[in-house]
């Protein structure tokens, strides 16, 4: 998913246990989202799997994710049947599992973004093949509401394991594919901003808070299963 990049809002220098801020309001703000565990995984290269050659003849319709802060359940759109198809695949093979959800963005555009076992942004299944995108907005306006599950990609028809979740009205243009809505865990995503997204300097290796960025509250993808 292409989004512009957004200005930082302060220096702030991470710790194993804490993150302080030279603004005095940023320090005030929490660095963790009470009752998340620590994250025990670690990034790693996207595994290598059969890409599906065809549509399931029964469609789960049901994602569970359970991650380090809580579950979210994602009620799975049959009118995206390819994607949910291979969102399935990669369930079932555990392809989520031990992965962090790698961006936040806090200011404009609205969403937690997963499903690359690179936390890079740019990790797929090894192997596939970008895949057509199904069940595109009408809207052209807020086109992708709160609770919207859509696909991430880099053009069209170039789908793969990465996919976003949106935890507030969003407007962007109508090129996602939208495979589900959130069931349970809105107000978890909603805590998860509060603390907000962060970047590293490479230079000076000091982190500082954006607006578009790694989560400050590491999110952790525990086990995704669908059903």
């Amino acid at each position: 998913m292409r989004l512009k990049r957004l200005s930082t809002l302060c220096a702030l220098v991470i710790s194993v246990t804490s993150l302080t801020c030279t603004n005095a309001s940023a320090a005030e703000r929490p660095t963790s989202v009470a009752g998340c565990a620590k994250p025990t995984s670690k990034a790693h290269k996207p595994a290598t799997l059969k890409q599906p050659s065809a549509v399931d003849k029964k469609l789960a319709k049901t994602m569970t994710i359970t991650t380090n802060c809580g579950v979210i359940t994602i009620a799975m759109n049959p009118a995206a049947p390819q994607t949910v198809t291979n969102l399935s695949t990669l369930a079932r093979a555990k392809y989520f599992d031990g992965t962090f959800c790698h961006r936040l963005t806090t200011e404009g555009i609205y969403v937690l973004q997963c499903g690359d076992p690179s936390a890079q942004g740019n990790g797929s299944p090894g192997s596939w093949k970008g895949y057509k995108d199904e069940n595109l907005p009408t809207k052209t306006i807020m086109t992708y509401p709160a609770g919207t599950v859509a696909m991430a990609n880099s053009g069209p028809n170039t789908n793969g394991s990465q996919f976003f979740l949106v935890y507030k009205d969003t407007a962007l243009p109508p090129s996602y594919t939208i495979w589900g809505k959130i069931k349970t865990g809105l107000p978890l995503l909603l805590r998860i901003e509060k603390v907000g997204a962060y970047k590293v300097d490479e230079e000076s290796g000091k982190s500082y808070y954006v607006s578009d960025g790694y989560p400050v509250q590491a999110i952790e993808i525990k086990s995704a299963t669908v059903s």
